[in-house]
C-alpha cells in the first residue's frame, strides 16, 4: 500500500490497483443461510459457494490474478513433454531461489507427499516451528512423528512479539542431542504458521536453525506457501533488512535452505505448486514420484496456463506494492475488531484475521468445537464463510480421545486483491454484533466423522436449538435487513 495520509486522520490502507473484472455476489436472507449451514452439516467447507456472500475460507487458489498473469496464460505451450511454459517457470524459480533442480506438482500437499515418501524412514522425527494439517498427515502416514518447537510467544494469543513463528533453538538442539541426528528426517520451517495466526519467522532465526542443521548434517526444508506475507514482515519489522529489497531477502532466505516447496495457490496467485532442490541426488529420488503421482516432469499435474500465470505471479511477488495489501488489510481488520473488544490474535499476521474463539465463546467446552461453532454462527449472521482452525482440525488420539488444539481460532482469510474496504467493514460489523450476543452460541457434535482430515468433510449438528434463537435475535435487531 502507498504511504498516503488521510486528512481526516483515519488510517485506511489505500489499494494500489483498480478493479476491472467483477463477479456478482448474493447475500441470502438469514433464514436461507440457516437452511444452507444445516445442509452443509455445520461445516463451512461443505457450503455451496452460491450461498456465500464473502468467501473468507482460505487464500488458496482464490487470489485475484493481475492483468499480466491473465495475458501470460494465452502464451502457454501445451506440449505434454518439454513444454516451453515449464522452462520459463523453471528459469524464474532458479532465478529467485538459486537452486538448480525444479519439480512441478499440482499443489502444496502433493509436494509434501513426494518429500515425505522420499526422505522419511519409519521412526524418524521431523522438528518444525508448527505443523500444518496435511503436512502432519503425510509425515505420520510415512512412519514419522512431528515435534513442534515453536517459541513460547507463538502460543500466546495476545502479544507484541513480531516473529511468533520462530523456532526455539535450544529445544531443537536438545531434540537432536537426545535422539541423534540420524533419527531426524529433516527440519521443516513454515513461512507464516497457518494454524496459530499466520505468524512469521525472522530471517535471523532461520539462520540460527541453518547453523544447527549444518553442524548435524540435517536437511532444512522451507514450506514457502505463505512466503510473501513473511517477506513483508521481515522487510518491515526486522531492522537488518529494512533497506534490502524483497528480491534480496528472498534469496537470503533461500540460501539457508536445502529444499523449498510451495503451493502456488498462495505464493504466485495461480493453481499449482513446486519443489526447488539443491541436491541432484535428492532430485533424482523425487522425480520418480512426480511421474507416478502428478504427471510428466514438465507439467506435474498442472495446467500450462496456470504455470504461465505462476511465472508472472512469482515475479510480481518481488514487488512490495503487490505483497503488502494482504497484511495491511488484515491489520486494519484486526485493529477495528480490537476497538470493539472482539478477541483476536495479535499482532496481526498474514493469511487472514484470526478470531480467538477460546475467549469469544469461552462457555463452549473444547469437545464441542468452539471454533467450529463460531464459524457456523458467523456464517449464519453474516453470510461470510470462515474456517475453523482448532480441535476440529486435529485428529483423535489412537485411543479415540480428543486431541485438543493449542488454540481455537476462526480464521477469516484475506484473499489478495479480492475484497473492498466496505466489505471488510461489513465483516467487522457482523462479528461485533455476534460478540455482543455470544452467550447465545452453543456447541456442535459430529454425526459423520472421517478418521483423517475430518475438518474437510465431516458433518456436525448443534447440541441445542441455539441457531434458531440466534436467528430470532438477529431479526429483532436488524429487522428486514439481510
Amino acid at each position: 500500500m502507498a504511504n498516503v495520509k488521510f486528512h481526516s486522520g483515519e488510517k485506511v490502507p489505500l489499494e494500489m490497483h483498480k478493479v476491472r473484472i467483477v463477479q456478482k455476489l448474493e447475500l441470502l436472507p438469514i433464514e436461507k443461510r440457516l437452511e444452507a449451514i444445516a445442509e452443509a452439516g455445520n461445516n463451512t467447507f461443505l457450503l455451496k459457494n452460491r450461498d456465500v456472500f464473502m468467501d473468507m475460507l482460505t487464500d488458496s487458489g482464490v487470489n485475484a490474478m493481475s492483468d499480466k498473469q491473465q495475458a501470460a496464460m494465452m502464451a502457454s505451450d501445451d506440449s505434454y513433454a518439454g513444454s516451453e511454459t515449464f522452462y520459463r517457470l523453471e528459469d524464474k524459480l532458479k532465478n529467485l531461489f538459486g537452486m538448480d533442480y525444479i519439480l512441478p506438482a499440482h499443489q502444496g500437499r502433493a509436494c509434501e507427499n513426494i518429500i515425505s515418501q522420499t526422505l522419511i524412514n519409519p521412526g524418524q522425527i521431523v522438528p518444525m516451528n508448527y505443523h500444518f494439517t496435511t503436512t502432519k498427515s503425510h509425515i505420520v502416514i510415512n512412519g514419522g512423528t512431528v515435534e513442534e518447537l515453536i517459541i513460547d510467544e507463538g502460543l500466546e494469543t495476545t502479544s507484541t512479539c513480531s516473529f511468533k513463528g520462530n523456532m526455539n533453538i535450544d529445544k531443537l538442539e536438545n531434540l537432536i542431542r537426545l535422539n541423534g541426528s540420524e533419527n531426524i528426517a529433516f527440519v521443516r520451517m513454515e513461512a507464516g504458521t497457518n494454524l496459530i495466526g499466520g505468524q512469521p519467522f525472522a530471517l535471523a532465526n532461520l539462520k540460527e536453525i541453518k547453523e544447527v542443521c549444518r553442524k548435524n548434517n540435517i536437511l532444512l526444508i522451507l514450506d514457502a506457501s505463505l512466503l510473501q506475507d513473511n517477506l513483508y514482515f521481515i522487510k518491515t519489522k526486522e531492522e537488518e533488512y529494512k533497506e534490502k529489497s524483497i528480491r534480496e531477502i528472498t534469496r537470503e532466505i533461500a540460501d539457508q535452505c536445502d529444499i523449498i516447496y510451495f503451493s502456488a495457490r498462495k505464493l504466485g496467485s495461480a493453481r499449482g505448486g513446486g519443489i526447488c532442490i539443491r541436491s541432484e541426488h535428492i532430485f533424482n529420488g523425487m522425480r520418480e514420484f512426480v511421474t507416478l503421482y502428478e504427471g510428466f516432469l514438465t507439467y506435474g499435474g498442472m495446467s500450462v496456463r496456470e504455470m504461465e500465470a505462476m511465472t508472472v505471479g512469482l515475479e510480481e511477488t518481488m514487488d512490495m506494492e503487490v505483497i503488502n495489501q494482504g497484511p495491511q488489510f488484515i491489520e486494519f481488520m484486526v485493529d477495528e475488531l480490537i476497538k470493539k473488544n472482539v478477541p483476536v490474535i495479535t499482532p496481526a499476521g498474514g493469511l487472514g484475521c484470526h478470531v480467538n474463539a477460546m475467549d469469544f465463546v469461552d462457555h463452549i467446552p473444547q469437545n464441542e468445537y468452539p471454533a467450529g461453532a463460531l464459524a457456523s454462527a458467523y456464517y449464519l449472521v453474516s453470510g461470510v464463510r470462515g474456517m475453523e482452525r482448532g480441535t476440529m482440525s486435529e485428529q483423535r488420539n489412537p485411543d479415540g480421545s480428543e486431541l485438543f488444539a493449542n488454540m481455537e481460532l476462526l480464521r477469516l482469510a484475506m484473499p489478495r486483491r479480492v475484497f473492498t474496504m466496505s466489505q471488510v467493514k461489513y465483516a467487522v460489523d457482523r462479528l461485533a454484533w455476534l460478540y455482543e450476543n455470544r452467550e447465545m452460541i452453543g456447541g456442535l457434535r459430529f454425526t459423520e466423522e472421517p478418521k483423517i482430515l475430518r475438518f474437510f468433510f465431516g458433518r456436525l449438528v448443534p447440541v441445542s436449538d441455539w441457531q434458531q434463537k440466534l436467528v430470532e435475535k438477529f431479526r429483532k435487531d436488524f429487522g428486514d435487513s439481510l
